[in-house]
């Protein structure tokens, strides 16, 4: 079977496009026409890219695949292997089923090599920018202990989770954030145009203006008459910045900054904590060897101070250490997870305890957004009129004195 990319139109005349699976061209062009289709132009795409476009191919669609596509897939060929649909069956059945094109392409691609002899981990592994290495492993694993179904349900599981503690930090926080930005372009109007409209009357009142109304008008000639220079300079230090935070350096200072910050600082402890703590269990409940898993979430916890740390906890589980020790040891980790990671080695019951605080942690992270969300917005909302109340004030003063003039 072969993909191509294909576009036509439809019998009431309307341009489309799209990819479809066939043995030949002949074929191709038949399960369109029997679609309604009418095919102006249509082109095979390899489903194994040359070394020499490979990069390119992947660029240009693998980069496009969503992380609900890839969670929902997962699922999806969970159901189907548990049901003892053989893989290559299973992917051909949710290439049917996909309605992303780069998710499509890749289904494809996927399955391609499953059908020319690769394990389906190593099918996957050759598209890391969809496929992270704690999938890649996670699957290995399940194919070596011939548990698929069950791997491929926890890693649904853990995808899900994953994009659903993001959703709901990212939902909390927006409403604060768009309510900063509508408060400084209010701002910036009424410093730029409402202000200057005003400056004209004022000075044809022939007296001294209050204070507040004079440090009003010299705000607004230095941001009308600067403010260019600002957004350059804010340009180029965010520039500065994320260079600077590219660097492996920069990147942990940002972090250990992060960390320690009062508020915001505690929950990013939590969320790194939340992620390291679920990642590493997951990967053990699915047979993933320790040091492997250990290696795996360093990739995964997206702080660099935690990674130097988890990196110096390898070295120690490698020499016969406990992973408890190392990490109690950095500092860096509360004393609770640490507790429990020493009790669940004890016990022998390491994966239930990293779940249960990866639970417990992901819902204090919750509750510690809900609640400084509630606290910034009329907090916000309370500056933002004392900052308006101040400029109407500062404009309304001349007034004031101009009407009590005239009486």
């Amino acid at each position: 079977m072969a993909l191509y990319t294909w576009s036509g139109f439809t019998e009431k005349g309307k341009v489309t496009q799209g990819m479809i699976d066939a043995t030949s061209t002949r074929e191709a062009k038949l399960k369109l026409r029997s679609q309604g289709v009418f095919v102006s132009s249509i082109a095979e795409e390899s489903s194994t890219p040359a070394p020499s476009v490979k990069d390119i191919s992947l660029k240009r669609f693998l980069g496009r695949v969503k992380l609900e596509d890839v969670t929902v897939m997962t699922r999806q060929l969970s159901t189907l292997v548990g049901a003892s649909i053989p893989l290559v069956e299973s992917l051909s059945a949710l290439y049917e089923q996909t309605d992303s094109p780069a998710m499509k392409k890749t289904v494809a691609q996927v399955r391609d090599a499953v059908n020319e002899g690769l394990s389906f981990a190593d099918a996957l592994s050759q598209h890391r920018r969809v496929f992270s290495d704690l999938y890649v492993n996670m699957v290995r694993s399940g194919e070596a202990s011939g548990a698929l179904d069950v791997v491929l349900l926890r890693l649904a599981e853990f995808l899900e989770g994953q994009h659903r503690l993001r959703s709901k930090v990212g939902a909390a926080l927006i409403y604060p954030l768009v309510l900063f930005a509508v408060s400084v372009v209010v701002l910036f109007y009424l410093l730029t145009s409402v202000v200057p409209k005003m400056v004209g009357m004022f000075e044809s009142m022939e007296q001294v203006l209050p204070l507040p109304t004079r440090i009003l008008i010299g705000m607004s000639d230095f941001l009308g008459a600067t403010w260019w220079a600002f957004a350059a300079v804010a340009v180029i230090a965010a520039v500065f910045f994320v260079r600077w935070r590219q660097t492996g350096q920069g990147a942990e200072k940002f972090d250990r900054f992060r960390m320690n910050m009062p508020v915001y600082g505690a929950i990013y402890r939590k969320i790194s904590v939340a992620r390291f703590a679920r990642t590493l269990g997951t990967l053990l409940s699915s047979g993933v060897p320790i040091i492997e898993s250990m290696r795996i979430v360093k990739t995964v916890v997206q702080n660099k101070v935690m990674e130097a740390c988890i990196e110096d906890s390898i070295g120690e589980v490698m020499e016969g250490s406990s992973i408890a020790a190392p990490l109690k040891k950095s500092g860096v980790f509360p004393p609770i997870i640490v507790h429990m990671i020493s009790i669940g080695e004890k016990s022998g019951t390491l994966e239930e305890m990293l779940v249960k605080a990866a639970d417990a942690y992901e819902e204090d992270v919750e509750t510690s957004v809900a609640g400084l969300t509630s606290i910034l917005e009329p907090v916000m909302i309370v500056v933002m009129g004392l900052i308006v109340g101040s400029i109407v004030l500062a404009i309304l003063l001349p007034m004031l004195e101009m009407s009590t003039i005239v009486r």
